[in-house]
């Protein structure tokens, strides 16, 4: 670790780089994490982490977790990255914080999600777990206060941790603060569901940061009108600029923008050219045959849109006739958020829907549906490969890599069908077929339109997406953060 706090990273999100297991001797063994937090800040952290200047702080997940953070360990994912403290959080405050407000209540805000003649219900049981929900936040708090000093930059992750900037800024006053929301923000309206006291919570822990960051213009713009209709009465100015703005409150001035994240094209093609994904994509090969493919990879979650997509692909198969038997779906979808009620009924219903399909329309030797629900990453990356045809279809997206990563993989180039409500449609834009993710006839068209479109075309799409996201790649989308705070 770095001496000179001009040089000192810190990082804080729930989820970090590195999850440990239990060996069979009963030692901590420690493997590289996933999710698209995780892809996204690696790369460009790596230069900084090669100077020695990173320190990650998460939560421990699971019982190897809590043992090593118990144990001080400070686990490296490989040569050269950043190590990673692990904290300790008592279970129940971290289920309550993590499921109860966090996925329960912050998520389904920014996605839209609530079936409002139903839930929310801000009752006591709510005012309980965010109790949980502010102490989680003060213990990662503490924790960045500990490995700071001043002038430290701190880069504070998404909405487990809203109210960590304004903590620590209170625990440490030279502390240079950047928060990034990888979550969509909700316009004023919806956002004042939450009680008048929590939704003015949220957005004043957020200020205490210097700069925050959001995927699309779209999200900052929704976040500055949010400061206003909630904070407007206590003090709060804002002024607006082409890609965000400032917002000044309770004596300070945070910078607000849009960085949209890409991918790293070169390293991603290289990823697919490994041998555990060229093996995959051997035994996707077989049932597919010769057949066109249309390709989607989604966690099973409320607002990745699976079942209006798979309702499309059966309105295709049932409008379009010519379809039966020249095209397979490959829908990749793995578990998420388990320990949530309305998810298990969610990826349920997944299930039952995809039995349907095949049921209506398989034949001895064609089966219209693939549908796995393994987390197995080389075997998604084949997938892509195989792709003629991506559909990605959120409700809401903060931004979506899988856009990207499909058409940069897919070997003969594919035809993207986009929600307009992901946050990568700002980037992509006309590259991709953009559909209402509501309208599942629309995306039925959509799809019949890829699986007809020119080689010739689904190529220079895939080209163009490709050129947009690599603009973006996750080194710059971070130095453009570290250099906000500057």
């Amino acid at each position: 670790m770095t001496d000179d706090p001009s040089r000192l990273v810190l990082v804080a999100s729930n989820r970090g780089p590195v999850s440990f297991s239990f060996a069979p001797d009963g030692s901590l063994a420690a493997r590289r994490g996933g999710g698209g937090l995780v892809s996204g800040l690696m790369p460009g952290l790596a230069a900084v982490a090669a100077d020695g200047g990173v320190l990650w702080l998460c939560a421990a997940l699971s019982d190897a977790d809590r043992v090593a953070a118990r144990l001080g360990e400070r686990a490296h994912g490989a040569p050269g990255e950043a190590p990673v403290r692990m904290l300790d959080i008592p279970q129940d405050t971290f289920a309550a914080a993590y499921n109860g407000i966090a996925n329960s209540v912050l998520w389904f805000v920014h996605h839209l999600l609530f079936d409002t003649p139903v839930k929310p219900r801000f009752d006591a049981a709510f005012r309980r777990d965010w109790a949980a929900y502010v102490a989680y936040n003060q213990a990662f708090a503490d924790a960045l206060a500990e490995e700071s000093v001043t002038g430290t930059r701190v880069l504070v992750q998404d909405y487990h941790l809203a109210l960590a900037p304004r903590m620590l800024r209170d625990l440490r006053p030279g502390t240079r603060i950047a928060h990034f929301e990888h979550t969509p923000w909700a316009p004023p309206d919806y956002y004042r569901l939450l009680p008048d006291d929590i939704a003015a919570a949220v957005l004043d822990g957020m200020l205490g940061a210097d700069h925050l960051g959001f995927h699309s213009q779209r999200w900052a713009a929704a976040f500055l009108d949010c400061c206003e209709a909630v904070l407007g009465a206590r003090g709060v100015r804002i002024s607006r600029s082409g890609t965000g703005g400032e917002v000044s409150y309770r004596g300070r001035v945070t910078g607000v923008a849009a960085h949209p994240l890409g991918v790293d094209a070169g390293a991603l093609r290289a990823r697919g050219q490994e041998a555990d994904v060229r093996t995959a994509a051997a035994v996707l090969s077989g049932p597919v045959g010769e057949r066109q493919v249309i390709v989607r990879i989604d966690r099973t979650e409320l607002s990745k849109n699976i079942l209006r997509g798979l309702a499309a692909y059966r309105e295709l198969l049932a409008t379009r006739p010519q379809w039966r038997g020249q095209v397979v779906h490959l829908a990749l979808a793995y578990p998420s958020r388990s320990g949530l009620a309305e998810y298990r009924a969610y990826t349920e219903r997944v299930h039952d829907l995809a039995r349907e399909i095949n049921a209506e329309f398989g034949t001895d030797d064609w089966d219209p549906l693939i549908l796995d629900l393994k987390d197995d990453y080389p075997r998604s990356l084949a997938a892509c490969g195989l792709a003629d045809v991506m559909i990605v279809n959120p409700i809401r997206d903060g931004m979506n890599l899988v856009a990207q990563e499909g058409p940069i993989l897919s070997e003969r180039g594919c035809a993207l069908v986009l929600s307009r409500e992901a946050g990568a449609a700002s980037l992509i834009g006309d590259s991709a077929l953009l559909v209402n993710p509501y309208d599942v006839s629309a995306t039925a068209e959509a799809l019949h339109a890829g699986l007809c479109m020119a080689a010739g075309e689904r190529q220079r799409r895939s080209a163009a997406v490709t050129a947009a996201a690599s603009a973006q790649a996750p080194q710059r989308w971070l130095a453009d953060q570290l250099a906000a705070l500057s």
